[in-house]
């Protein structure tokens, strides 16, 4: 028999990382949900918080970690899939385009979970929901380039044809 070979995870900014940071932030939203480009500004804001004149960031902040927000994107639409297959995320389509929900046992998880990394994470998560939970993508966006914080969201308006994101 021949030896398995195995891969290592990725565990740093990885979908699985991302995905479980949707699942805090998507419950903190409750009962409300939000788009893509909503949850990768809140992302980075629970992330770099102290940016924000908020908490102290979740991370050590980087130089040009702005450059960041091009990657996340597409890890944050992958960790939202990953958590959507095991219910901890859900989504619903209608004419603005997809909205992400924390799922039936999201709770469940988060509330399980007691590191001290994801309690901090849940406390940023919670400041974000109620700093930004009620304000759409759009004008997060806004509010974000006012105050000198669009980390390159503009590029993905400009490749998205100018409109609201998904």
């Amino acid at each position: 028999m021949g030896q398995v070979k195995r891969h290592a995870l990725p565990v740093f900014n990885s979908p699985f990382e991302l995905g479980i940071r949707m699942v805090y932030l998507l419950q903190a939203l409750m009962p409300h949900g939000a788009d893509l480009q909503k949850l990768v500004l809140l992302d980075y804001a629970i992330v770099y918080s102290a940016d924000l004149d908020g908490p102290s960031s979740l991370h050590t902040p980087i130089p040009f970690r702005g450059a960041e927000l091009m990657s996340r994107r597409e890890l944050i639409e992958q960790g939202l899939y990953l958590m959507s297959t095991r219910g901890l995320v859900t989504a619903t389509w209608g004419v603005d385009g997809i909205t992400y929900y924390a799922g039936e046992i999201a709770r469940t998880m988060t509330g399980a979970l007691t590191s001290k990394y994801l309690r901090e994470l849940e406390q940023r998560c919670a400041w974000a929901a109620e700093c930004y939970g009620q304000v759409d993508s759009t004008e997060l966006t806004s509010q974000f380039a006012a105050s000198g914080h669009l980390w390159g969201a503009e590029l993905e308006l400009a490749r998205n044809g100018g409109g609201t994101w998904a």
